[in-house]
């Protein structure tokens, strides 16, 4: 089949959000719409069989923290095929012709949030992030003695709308701070993160709010819905369904969780995102009872792999030369000299081509996963899928790619 992938025009948006719904098997409500206010229609591309459309994908602008601070990267997102064309290249179409945008555009990375884990490490994306989720019962939420505590701290009910600007502080004191947290747009604060409409609520109850501030202002906030339900005997079962929790300091977070873990009438927390290193796994008294699992979070790919490793830090020095396989985008195969120091600056890294040989062979999705410092590199080695040619190499570009906290993108784009 011959597919044409242009640029979706202003007149073809209302097709590409039919197109989202079909290939999401999403209900016909207003929620994708919204789409128009999150992302730029100038940023989205259309696969066309003759002159139906068949598929297509866009790209959010965001800006991302990365080791040593934040930087643009490309979203990926909505990347949906009609049913009736799958398993006939439309993917393979749109995925090859973005990454071919991104690099004249000069954007050296893309993210994305998988819908099904096993399609895009084809097209050189790596899984950089993991996520945990948590089923807790209230009953055994207790903390241990020593979590931390501050009496001038207080919990301040809200509605989530109206108290935007304090939930935003405390957000943008936190986004910097860790790897993967994107900084929010008007509308996707007002949209996807407050937003509230019947089809956002699912069944479950109005979105929550809970600030916990002392006279200077919010230190720390909750977004959660809670789910009604009593047993046969009139027992009360309710679920509080934890959206999000950011705080400032270890006393605001403790005190957040508890405004959460203590809700009257809920037998239990759910959450389905929560960083690998949240620290509510040292403070359950019997971290048992967190019931935890674990998913893929945030996928990276290495638009051009020279100018992405000069963009972030790295936890210790490095100098190296690294072999880039790279079948998607052939300007990245070859070898590259990747010298850096240790530190919070990016002013001192270098990484360009050489002819030396090479210490370390890769293929492009290894790097994207150890990119934002939550994937090392030694664990793809042992599974088979980085290769070693100097001994010590592969530990040492590992640990110099390295971050504290872990990555963690926060809320799907």
């Amino acid at each position: 089949m011959s597919v044409q992938v242009r640029p979706i025009t202003e007149s073809g948006w209302p097709e590409f959000v039919r197109v989202q719904r079909e290939a999401f098997n999403s209900p016909d409500t207003e929620e994708r719409d919204h789409w128009r206010e999150l992302f730029e229609v100038d940023r989205s591309l259309g696969a066309f069989d003759e002159d139906l459309l068949v598929g297509g994908t866009v790209v959010a602008s965001l800006t991302m923290t990365v080791p040593g601070g934040p930087m643009p990267v490309a979203g990926v997102t909505a990347v949906g095929v009609l049913p009736s064309h799958r398993r006939k290249g439309v993917l393979t179409a749109l995925m090859t012709r973005q990454l071919g945008d991104l690099h004249e555009k000069g954007e050296s990375v893309a993210a994305l949030y998988a819908s099904e884990a096993a399609i895009y490490g084809r097209f050189g994306y790596g899984r950089a992030a993991d996520a945990v989720f948590f089923r807790i019962p209230t009953a055994h939420s207790a903390f241990r003695r020593d979590a931390p505590s501050d009496p001038s701290l207080r919990v301040r009910l809200a509605d989530p709308a109206a108290a935007r600007a304090d939930l935003e502080k405390v957000f943008e004191a936190v986004r910097t701070t860790r790897p993967g947290l994107y900084a929010r747009t008007d509308a996707r604060w007002r949209l996807s993160v407050v937003g509230d409409e019947e089809a956002q609520r699912r069944g479950n109850g109005p979105l929550r709010c809970v600030i916990v501030e002392d006279d200077h202002g919010p230190r720390g906030y909750a977004l959660f819905r809670v789910k009604d339900g009593w047993t046969e005997h009139s027992v009360p079962d309710g679920e509080v369904l934890l959206r999000e929790l950011f705080a400032t300091d270890p006393a605001a977070y403790a005190l957040t969780w508890r405004s959460v873990l203590d809700r009257d009438l809920c037998a239990r927390l759910r959450v389905w995102g929560r960083p690998v290193d949240d620290p509510i796994v040292h403070l359950l008294a019997e971290p048992r009872q967190l019931n935890a699992g674990w998913l893929d979070d945030l996928w990276i790919r290495l638009v051009d792999v020279d100018r992405a490793l000069v963009s972030r830090a790295y936890a210790s020095p490095v100098d190296l030369v690294i072999e880039v396989e790279d079948r998607v985008c052939p300007w990245n195969a070859g070898r590259f000299r990747l010298v850096a120091s240790a530190g919070p600056g990016t002013a001192k890294a270098s990484c360009e081509r050489t002819g030396d040989p090479a210490d370390v062979t890769l293929p492009v999705d290894a790097l994207g996963a150890a990119y934002l410092g939550g994937r090392p590199l030694t664990a793809l080695g042992a599974a088979g899928l980085v290769t070693e040619h100097s001994e010590g190499a592969l530990r040492a570009l590992s640990t110099a790619m390295s971050w504290e906290p872990r990555p963690w993108g926060g809320l799907i784009f």
